[in-house]
């Protein structure tokens, strides 16, 4: 593999404004995209060490970022869960998801989502990740993570109608 050093170097060149970038459109609060960075170089230098490396490369570092988002989101999942509201999910769903949205207010509508509904509209919609995908990654069933969806278009459809149209 030659020098990890000098490998680790030319990634983060190439990558770190690729992987910050991901981060930042996704958190869209830049204290917390820097951290889940440096989160994402430090899992790439342990990797590097490891007796059978990955092969690195941007798009795996982006995985590795996209990992670091989730596990983000979980851990703030377990310490809102007490203070979470319960999401009516017998409402049926009466518009299609599929309208326009605008960007800013679609941001603060997901911050105002808890994180389990943030990170499961986040990888299905931002991410474009199949479902199966999405529920690999949030470690769920397909059919958990179906129901999870459901519930969290629900509650941002709800979320996004509180918020101003107008700043």
């Amino acid at each position: 593999m030659g020098d990890p050093g000098a490998t680790l170097v030319a990634l983060y060149d190439e990558a770190l404004p690729h992987v910050y970038g991901y981060l930042l459109a996704r958190c869209g609060r830049t204290a917390l995209a820097e951290d889940l960075t440096a989160e994402t170089f430090l899992a790439a230098v342990d990797a590097v060490f490891r007796e059978d490396p990955p092969t690195l490369s941007v798009p795996w570092v982006i995985g590795v970022a996209r990992h670091k988002l989730v596990d983000h989101w979980r851990r703030q999942a377990r310490d809102e869960r007490s203070l979470r509201a319960l999401v009516d999910d017998s409402a049926p769903e009466k518009d299609p998801w599929d309208v326009q949205l605008d960007v800013v207010r679609a941001r603060e509508t997901l911050e105002r989502l808890g994180s389990h509904h943030r990170a499961a509209l986040a990888l299905r919609y931002l991410d474009d990740l199949p479902v199966p995908v999405v529920a690999a990654v949030l470690e769920r069933t397909v059919h958990a993570t179906e129901a999870l969806l459901v519930r969290a278009r629900i509650a941002f459809r709800r979320a996004y109608g509180e918020v101003p149209s107008d700043g």
